[in-house]
């Protein structure tokens, strides 16, 4: 099975995940009650795969899937302000087809990068639980698995995702700095890559280096009080994606 194939199907095993019966219960009430502006719509109400390519060279991880964003539309950031603002500066640094992501059909594609989460459904208050956050882990730990042969840098978006991801490289196959390095905006961390030697199954490679990078998340709070700005987001996305090898 190709790393195209694998993916897919670890996507498919995620969409049908019900282990958390505090987030299966909000994320379907909110897709039976909608938001008035979608009354329309038919929600997705289901865990949010990770969106792009198998063969990634860097990897966005952000925190969980908005309730009328990704909850609503089935993709990663898809359909709300944070998307509108993190895709609008993928655009402007050439890693995606178009500035706007607004539903799972428009055509946007993403060029050598995967977006995903430490967490897969839509929590009440955009807050999951510690307990929540360590059950979803390895659906993120299996997905960094299957992405490690191309992958060469990752952004994280907040210290919540920071904190999450972390152990979920560790497990992943890379050699996570102690004390664990602490989240700030702009912080680069190299991880080596190591060989598990229980884990080298058929179609899974060593890591090789991995250069993490942190940012301040696309909140709502943090756009619009200035503390992450456009410039801001599109200058770690550039310097990971030059880590990456993904600019001329």
């Amino acid at each position: 099975m190709d790393d195209s194939c694998a993916l897919a199907r670890l996507d498919r095993r995620v969409v049908g995940c019900r282990a958390c019966p505090r987030l299966v219960a909000w994320r379907e009430e909110v897709a039976r009650s909608k938001r008035a502006a979608f009354a329309d719509c038919t929600y997705w109400g289901r865990p949010v795969p990770g969106f792009g390519p198998a063969d990634a060279r860097l990897v966005i991880i952000g925190l969980a899937p908005a309730a009328h964003g990704g909850n609503r539309t089935g993709r990663m950031f898809t359909g709300d302000r944070s998307g509108d603002v993190l895709y609008q500066a993928l655009y402007d640094v050439g890693l995606a087809s178009q500035p706007t992501s607004v539903g799972a059909d428009d055509g946007l594609e993403l060029y050598g990068v995967r977006v995903t989460a430490p967490v897969h459904c839509a929590p009440p208050a955009n807050r999951p639980t510690p307990g929540e956050r360590d059950t979803c882990r390895p659906w993120l730990v299996q997905e960094l698995k299957l992405l490690r042969p191309t992958l060469r840098a990752a952004v994280v978006l907040g210290a919540f995702g920071w904190q999450a991801a972390l152990p979920a490289f560790a497990e992943a196959g890379w050699t996570v700095p102690r004390p664990r390095p602490a989240f700030a905006h702009g912080t680069r961390v190299a991880l080596d890559g190591l060989v598990l030697r229980s884990d080298l199954g058929p179609g899974l490679r060593p890591a090789r280096r991995l250069d993490l990078f942190g940012c301040f998340h696309v909140s709502q709070r943090n756009t619009f009080t200035g503390r992450l700005t456009a410039e801001m987001l599109r200058e770690v996305l550039r310097t990971a994606a030059d880590a990456a090898g993904l600019l001329p």
